[in-house]
């Protein structure tokens, strides 16, 4: 199976003299505030790397975000990035410059209601600044082998932070 960054050269990034990297991302959380977990799974070419992590106290949102933020750390140089997320919240917070106007006003939405996570979006367009980004909504529990996987490193995670957690 091919994805989106993979076709637009078929050599993974030679036409921009860049390497195409998808990123594919997912987080959960067992209750909404609870226990949560991140996923992430980078493809380079037939080269594949799966990171995960989770948080004792989150939320869902918190953890697709982190998932993004992570992936994209985990880059050594500058690449093509082709992020999929099956969070509508931070598919369209990025594609349709949401995020970039709750900075522009001071972590502020539109109505004037504060942004939530803003020091997760303030890393998250200061990484997109570092890199070539598109970012690429997909269904979540679908037919996405690589969505799915990450949905699975997620739940997992956040198992983990659940059972560490004291209280």
């Amino acid at each position: 199976m091919h994805s989106p960054a993979e076709d637009r050269t078929g050599r993974g990034g030679a036409a921009s003299g860049r390497k195409a990297v998808d990123i594919y991302t997912d987080g959960a959380c067992l209750g909404n505030p609870g226990p949560g977990g991140w996923g992430v799974l980078l493809r380079y070419g037939a080269r594949e790397k799966e990171l995960s992590g989770g948080t004792a106290a989150t939320t869902n949102n918190r953890m697709e975000l982190t998932a993004v933020i992570e992936g994209l750390r985990a880059l050594r140089e500058r690449c093509r990035v082709t992020v999929y997320s099956d969070s509508r919240y931070v598919v369209d917070a990025m594609r349709k410059g949401w995020a970039r106007g709750w900075r522009a006003r001071g972590w502020q939405r539109a109505d004037k209601q504060p942004a939530l996570n803003p020091d997760l979006w303030e890393e998250l367009l200061t990484l997109c600044e570092t890199q070539d980004v598109t970012f690429v909504w997909v269904r979540g529990h679908a037919d996405n082998p690589y969505n799915n996987r990450c949905d699975a490193l997620a739940t997992a995670a956040a198992a983990v932070a659940a059972a560490q957690d004291p209280a």
